[in-house]
């Protein structure tokens, strides 16, 4: 009796297990989502050179609202030309950061329209600019999205603050600001990302500035993941000596918690 006993109990574990499982509420999704992104290049020989790039992503998510912040720091020393006495010295060559940070509120019944507002600042040792801020608000909808895919746009008036190197003079202009950000997942593992921003002064002869950024994420493991991108920064008015296009190639590691 007690042998009956156990082979049912044996039989009949796996099938009380699986509907123990299976009524399990699903985890909630949590509001506050992170990443810290590092990449480095140390280079020898004729010519030595060192460079950091870092960046940290925050993301908040509940109802209706969605915030994100993005702080992104990029820095490169490169050996000098020998001196008299054949001394070599590192000097900066390259130095900046930015600060992107935006809230959208969904409106409507399909939850596809919402309502944005736009702040960024930049500062670069070595553009034309000794900084650039920005702030906009519009509308975005979400005009694609599948279980693979998304596109999201948005476009608004906004303001300008700009203040030139040279002259250290600083200028307040109309814009008009407009987003799109393209994501595709070829799988579970990999990533395609372009994002394109113009902020568009209302004013002839003023600086417009339009960026690009173009990139494809591997993940390695659970909380790690390897991205490859291409940045282009554009003004249209820069002053002389200064160039008009920025590019910036990077590959970092991205750590999500």
């Amino acid at each position: 009796m007690n042998r009956k006993h156990a082979l049912a109990t044996f039989f009949l574990l796996p099938m009380v297990t699986f509907t123990t499982t299976a009524t399990e509420p699903p985890k909630a999704k949590p509001a506050f989502t992170s990443s810290a992104e590092l990449g480095f290049l140390y280079k020898t020989g004729n010519t030595k050179s060192a460079d950091v790039k870092a960046a940290f992503n925050l993301k908040h998510e509940k109802g209706k609202w969605r915030s994100t912040l993005a702080f992104n720091i990029l820095t490169k020393k490169t050996e000098s030309e020998a001196d008299e006495q054949g001394n070599k010295e590192f000097e900066t060559t390259d130095n900046k950061w930015d600060i992107l940070a935006q809230t959208n509120y969904t409106i409507g019944e399909t939850g596809k329209n919402y309502l944005y507002g736009n702040l960024a600042h930049e500062q670069d040792k070595f553009s034309s600019f000794e900084s650039q801020s920005s702030f906009s608000a519009g509308w975005g909808h979400e005009w694609y999205k599948t279980k693979t895919s998304s596109f999201f746009a948005d476009i608004g008036p906004g303001v300008k603050y700009d203040v030139t190197r040279a002259t250290s003079q600083s200028s307040t202009n109309l814009i008009i600001q407009a987003q799109a950000l393209y994501t595709h997942k070829f799988n579970e593992f990999v990533e395609f990302k372009q994002f394109f921003v113009a902020r568009q002064a209302t004013k002839s002869g003023e600086n417009s500035i339009y960026k690009s950024e173009t990139s494809v994420t591997t993940q390695l493991i659970d909380a790690l993941q390897l991205k490859f991108a291409l940045r282009i920064d554009y003004d249209t008015e820069v002053e002389a000596g200064f160039e008009d296009t920025n590019t910036e190639t990077s590959m970092t590691l991205i750590y999500n918690f």
